[in-house]
């Protein structure tokens, strides 16, 4: 049995209210009055409130952890509503700390909520993570991922870890001290844009509760001391067969960051280590050849310009809904296909988000394209600037 218990001593008694709340948690051996006692005097960092994050602070929050610490600087938006359950129709435009803090008070008064709305970085990481017992990494961008991992790693914290994609999730628990770091199990990111965010690829909104939910469950059996907590296995869950399988990971002895002869001791810029601009958000686009704003877009098409309306998603997607006049080439083909395009003709191009049009952008501009732009925001955007009242 393997776990990581508060080194503080707990309160040394709960309220009445409180032992009314935690009943269920009290007549279970493995938790008890001092197991609560233990989840009271804990402090949790979960990185992220969006689709793990959502979940995670939920629960959390429920079980009666004393500190719950979110960071997150981003506002609701209404596509993240449809897994995002932290968040209501009503908190759409407002900061995402907002409806989180005022949820979690909602839901348990005895819970201290510490806000921390900024970008995790690799300035204020250690200031912010080592208020904390425990890290839940609740992110969506390989960067953030590496700090996290980096920085428990230095601050021998255990970085509770899930991911997320389409139907396919995963979750660990990396431990510099008990089990191998994220690092250890990818020690080298994936090139920009070899693996599309959940943004530009989709994700089944119930999964993320599926996967926030297991890290709930880990932090919770670290506090306690309980069970064993994922170290040195890597679950993997694929929601569409509902099948789960467990990989046995090793601690990589020449991992940079927790072998025993580390060549990482400080952080790093990790926008750089991930290649990707650092002022960037994980589903930004490259500027290549020029972007053209959704208002702009609509005038060349309501005077009629003359030029070719590039739509490089899937066909599922354009199906859904696409610009009028667009021509559908999906990025994967479009080596193949280029040869419909005129070299001299002006091309205007777009996909959900941004980051396939501006991969397509830059393979046009290599093979000779010069005018060539990419709509910023892509389809998206689009939708809530124009809206989507023509469709092809």
């Amino acid at each position: 049995m393997t776990g990581i218990a508060d080194p503080r001593p707990a309160p040394s008694e709960l309220s009445t209210e409180e032992l009314l709340r935690y009943g269920r948690h009290l007549v279970m051996p493995e938790v008890g009055v001092e197991g609560q006692k233990k989840i009271k005097a804990a402090r949790v960092l979960c990185v992220g409130a969006g689709g793990l994050g959502s979940p995670l602070v939920l629960y959390l929050a429920a079980a009666g952890v004393g500190t719950l610490g979110v960071v997150d600087f981003d506002a609701v938006d209404a596509s993240n509503l449809h897994r995002q359950v932290l968040h209501g129709t009503g908190d759409v435009g407002k900061p995402k700390l907002q409806s989180a803090a005022a949820r979690v008070a909602d839901l348990n008064p005895n819970v201290k909520f510490v806000s921390f709305e900024t970008r995790l970085s690799s300035e204020n990481a250690f200031e912010i993570l080592s208020g904390f017992d425990i890290v839940a990494d609740g992110t969506d961008n390989f960067p953030t991922r590496y700090l996290v991992n980096d920085a428990c790693v230095m601050l021998d914290k255990p970085n509770v870890y899930a991911s997320i994609f389409r139907f396919e999730g995963q979750a660990s628990v990396f431990s510099a001290k008990d089990g191998p770091c994220y690092r250890c199990l990818y020690p080298e990111p994936p090139p920009p844009g070899f693996v599309p965010s959940c943004a530009e690829g989709g994700v089944l909104g119930v999964l993320p509760g599926l996967l926030g939910l297991i890290q709930a469950t880990e932090t919770l059996k670290l506090i306690l001391g309980v069970g064993s907590p994922l170290f040195g296995r890597l679950l993997l869950i694929d929601a569409l067969e509902m099948k789960f399988k467990e990989l046995r990971l090793r601690k990589n002895p020449e991992c940079v960051v927790c072998g025993p002869n580390p060549t990482i001791t400080k952080l790093i810029d990790y926008e750089a280590f991930c290649g990707v601009p650092g002022t960037a958000s994980s589903n930004a686009a490259p500027e290549v050849g020029g972007t053209i704003t959704p208002a702009e877009l609509k005038r060349k098409i309501d005077a009629k310009d003359d030029f070719v309306l590039l739509d490089v998603r899937e066909p599922h997607e354009s199906r859904a809904f696409s610009i009028p006049g667009s021509l559908a080439i999906p990025l994967r083909t479009l080596p193949e296909e280029a040869h419909r395009l005129s070299p001299s003709a002006e091309i205007v191009v777009y996909c959900k988000m941004g980051g396939r049009s501006a991969q397509a952008a830059q393979f046009l501009s290599d093979s000779g394209y010069r005018r060539v732009s990419n709509l910023a925001g892509g389809a998206d955007r689009w939708l809530r600037e124009i809206g989507a009242s023509s469709r092809s």
